[in-house]
């Protein structure tokens, strides 16, 4: 586990009232950043097909963020969602403030923290722990990581769930759900429900840790001896619903792996080894871990392997599904504009009626996206502008109504680990060779 710079601990709200009434807050403070000028251009966008031009500034930012922070759950994958994509709303300067959140949450103060062990363990909980460190090593929208050693010498990480935030997600997705529309996030005609209802399952299914814990050792046991990897053992004479005990590991987030101090080489490595495993999930477990946060893969330098971490999105997927993604992999490979689009359809990307220039551009967008596919040996991410351009378009696309099929929850997830991987070869600016790898699934 990588460790995370102290920070005060800030309660959890935990019942709806004081939920909501922290939404509202947040809300506020996004409303006093904007401005009348930018409540008039939201006005007038959400009528349109464009995206909203309003610029925070980073004072209203960090209180948004903080206030996003100390709520976590849902509303805080909402601005982890936010600060990933939000161009059309914050300034580079603000957008800076807000990836705090994609690193850490405010952690529990140590009284909250008590007592939640104590729900879990009992009375005398400490008891269990020959060392219990009380600043946690990591802090995320769901819970938080601490280190400690039993009495029979294992060293575990404990990944402790954040109290009501469980109770809370229905009615903190719904609050997301007003907030969204009232702001106009999505441009006039594109319903969120599908997306909503989406993370709403999720995140359900990411605060059931006892499930987690068995999608751990389900991805272990596919994952086997790979020498690439390590994925921690469970320990579950310690776990619960709500407390996940696994082996403590140690590394550094993978994207850190862009800084100065590692070769080009380790970086090829890192980025073909995580794509070579987004294959095996695919064609060989049929297990996923669909969330791409690049903090789920911690690179430990001294043994070169990287942990994998965070299977609460881990998402099975049936031998159906697999095959429809071969068909479409291969009509990529094959840059087959024909075989693209029966995948597509296929695959609910666009439906079987919809206009043919929207069909049209769908399969010029999976066209250039699939570029590293056809490219002979390795394709370069550090000198190709593919990202740029294929983000440029899809925007495009989304903004102007082209997109008025939604895919089926489990689609959007795998398309959503699939650009994490392209995502994550830009970043380190890798070469990797992707046709190859993929050449033999098809």
């Amino acid at each position: 586990m990588s460790t995370i710079p102290p920070r005060p601990g800030m309660t959890v709200p935990s019942t709806r009232l004081s939920r909501l009434w922290h939404l509202g807050c947040a809300t506020g403070d996004l409303a006093a950043g904007i401005g009348v000028k930018g409540l008039i251009e939201l006005a007038r966008t959400r009528r349109s097909a464009e995206p909203s031009r309003i610029r925070l500034s980073p004072e209203h930012t960090r209180r948004f963020t903080d206030r996003l922070a100390r709520m976590r759950g849902a509303v805080m994958k909402m601005g982890q969602l936010m600060s990933m994509d939000g161009s059309d709303i914050f300034t580079p300067e603000a957008a800076e403030i807000m990836s705090a959140l994609r690193e850490r949450a405010a952690p529990m103060p140590m009284s909250q923290l008590a007592g939640v062990l104590e729900r879990e363990y009992g009375q005398g909980w400490d008891a269990k722990f020959k060392r219990f460190e009380f600043t946690p090593v990591a802090s995320a929208s769901i819970g938080q990581v601490h280190r400690a050693e039993t009495r029979d010498g294992r060293r575990l990480a404990l990944k402790i769930q954040f109290p009501g935030v469980r109770e809370s997600i229905d009615s903190d997705i719904d609050n997301l759900a007003f907030l969204a529309r009232t702001l106009g996030m999505a441009p006039a005609g594109v319903d969120l429900t599908p997306y909503l209802e989406g993370a709403r399952r999720q995140l359900h299914q990411e605060a059931d840790y006892g499930a987690e814990a068995d999608s751990l050792e389900a991805y272990g046991a596919g994952v086997g001896a790979d020498p690439d990897f390590l994925v921690p053992r469970v320990h579950r004479d310690l776990s619960t619903s709500r407390v996940l005990a696994m082996d403590f590991a140690e590394g550094v987030p993978v994207d850190r792996l862009a800084d100065s101090g590692y070769s080009c080489e380790e970086r090829d490595r890192a980025a073909t080894a995580l794509t070579r495993l987004s294959m095996r999930e695919l064609f060989e477990f049929g297990l996923v871990q669909s969330d791409p946060n690049f903090g789920n893969y911690l690179y430990d330098a001294n043994s070169g392997r990287i942990v994998l971490l965070d299977f609460g999105a881990a998402l099975p997927v049936g031998s159906d599904l697999v095959q429809r993604y071969r068909q479409l992999a291969r009509a990529a490979f094959a840059d087959d504009r024909a075989a693209m689009r029966a995948a597509s359809i296929d695959l609910g990307y666009v439906g079987a009626s919809d206009p043919s220039e929207q069909v049209n551009a769908l399969i010029n967008l999976l066209r250039m996206s699939s570029e590293p596919l056809r490219s002979p040996g390795h394709y370069d991410f550090g000198v190709s502008d593919l990202f740029e351009r294929v983000y440029a378009r899809g925007r495009e696309m989304f903004y102007s109504g082209a997109f008025s099929t939604v895919p089926a929850p489990e689609t959007m997830f795998l398309h959503r680990k699939f650009m994490g991987a392209f995502m994550l070869c830009r970043r380190l600016r890798a070469r990797v060779d992707l046709g190859g790898m993929l050449r033999p699934y098809l």
